[in-house]
C-alpha cells in the first residue's frame, strides 16, 4: 500500500524567533519512504518589482535527534509570514493494527533501562495521583494484554470527544474529572492509568488518514499511544479503539509536551493549517473512498483551516491531536 501525506502550516511572527519542529517521519519509518520526508521552511513576502507576486525565501534548518530518538529540525524564523510544509510517500503493508491477545506484561526488574522512564509521572500524566483509582478499576484484571486493553476501552467509553474542550494545560486528572477532551486527552488518561498498573506507556504522534474509510472531513495530525508488552511497543488508541489502516509514525515521548509539532521561543501565531494523508496508486492518484452506504466518494474536498495549537516559549500548548478520520 502506498500512502501520500502532506502538510502546509503557516504562522505570523511579530519578531524573529528560534523554532524547533518535529514534522519529519520517525527514523524507524525511513526505510519505508519512497519519496519526500523533507521539511521546507519559507519566509513569505511580496516582491517589490512584481506587484502582488508572493516571494518565498528558504529558511535554513539543521536537524538533530532528541532524547527519544525523534528527528527534529531547528531554525531561526524571521519576522513576518512563515510557511512550513512537507510531502512524503511511503509503502507499507495494507494491514490494520495487529492484535496481541497473548502479550505478557514484564516484571519491572526485567524492563530495559530506557523503558523505565515510561512508568513515571510526566507533564500531563500525573501517575502519582492515580494509584488508588487505577487499582480499583483494573487491579483485578489479568496483567498483560487483557489489562492494557481494558484501560483503553474504559477511557474510550468514559470520555467524550469535543474539539471545544481542548486546552493546553489539560492533564490526565482534568480529563478524568471532566470526561471530555480531544485525542491527546484520551491518550494522556490511558497512558497514566497504564503506568499506574506498571505497564510502560508512551505518547505517539503521526498521521491516520481516511484509508479505505468514508471521508470524515479536513485532516489533522493524530495522537495515539504505545504500551510495552512482550518486549515490544504495541499501538493502542483510546480515541479509536479498533484496528486502523495507515498509521504513520512521526514522534514518541512521555506525553504531548515532548512532541509538539513546533516549539517557538517567541510569539508565533498560527494563520493556516492543512494536513492530509491518502492511499495512492503507482501513478499518484488518490484512492476512491467508500461511503457509509457502500458507494464510492471522491476525496478531493477542499481542505479547511484548523486551529492547531503549538508550543511557545517553553509553555506547552502542544500539537493538535485529532485526525482526518475521527471527527
Amino acid at each position: 500500500m502506498l500512502l501520500s501525506s502532506d502538510f502546509d502550516i503557516q504562522f505570523y511572527l511579530p519578531a524573529p524567533a528560534a523554532v524547533v519542529a518535529l514534522l519529519h517521519l520517525h527514523p524507524s519509518v525511513e526505510p519505508l519512504v519512497r519519496s519526500g520526508n523533507e521539511l521546507l521552511v519559507e519566509h513569505l513576502g511580496f516582491a517589490s518589482t512584481y506587484e502582488g507576486e508572493q516571494m518565498r525565501v528558504p529558511v535554513p534548518t539543521t536537524d538533530y535527534f532528541d532524547a527519544f530518538g525523534n528527528r527534529c529540525s531547528r531554525f531561526i524564523a524571521p519576522a513576518g509570514h512563515l510557511k512550513v510544509s512537507g510531502v512524503s510517500t511511503i509503502e507499507i503493508e495494507g494491514k490494520p493494527d495487529t492484535l496481541y491477545p497473548d502479550a505478557k506484561q514484564a516484571a519491572i526488574e526485567d524492563l530495559p533501562d530506557d523503558v523505565l522512564q515510561f512508568l513515571l509521572p510526566s507533564r500531563y500524566c500525573e501517575v502519582d495521583r492515580f494509584g488508588g483509582i487505577a487499582n480499583d478499576l483494573f487491579g483485578s484484571i489479568p496483567a498483560g494484554w487483557q489489562r492494557a486493553t481494558a484501560i483503553r476501552d474504559w477511557v474510550h467509553a468514559k470520555v467524550t470527544f469535543n474539539y471545544n474542550a481542548a486546552r493546553p494545560t489539560k492533564t490526565a486528572m482534568d480529563v478524568f474529572t471532566e470526561r471530555v477532551g480531544v485525542c491527546r486527552d484520551f491518550q494522556h488518561l490511558a497512558i497514566t492509568l497504564s503506568r499506574c498498573q506498571n505497564i510502560p506507556a508512551r505518547y505517539v504522534t503521526g498521521y491516520i488518514g481516511d484509508i479505505r474509510m468514508p471521508y470524515s472531513g479536513p485532516g489533522d495530525f493524530s495522537a495515539w499511544y504505545q504500551v510495552w508488552l512482550d518486549g515490544q511497543w504495541i499501538d493502542l488508541d483510546a480515541r479509536h479503539n479498533y484496528p486502523r489502516l495507515g498509521r504513520i509514525l512521526m514522534a514518541t515521548g512521555r506525553d504531548a509536551a515532548d512532541v509538539a509539532i513546533t516549539t517557538s521561543f517567541g510569539a508565533m501565531n498560527l494563520t493556516y493549517f492543512r494536513v492530509d494523508s491518502n492511499e495512492i496508486d503507482a501513478e499518484g492518484t488518490k484512492a476512491v473512498l467508500p461511503t457509509s452506504a457502500g458507494a464510492p466518494v471522491a476525496t478531493n474536498a477542499a481542505p479547511q483551516e484548523r486551529n492547531t495549537p503549538t508550543q511557545s516559549n517553553g509553555s506547552q500548548t502542544s500539537p493538535s491531536q485529532t485526525q482526518p478520520a475521527t471527527t
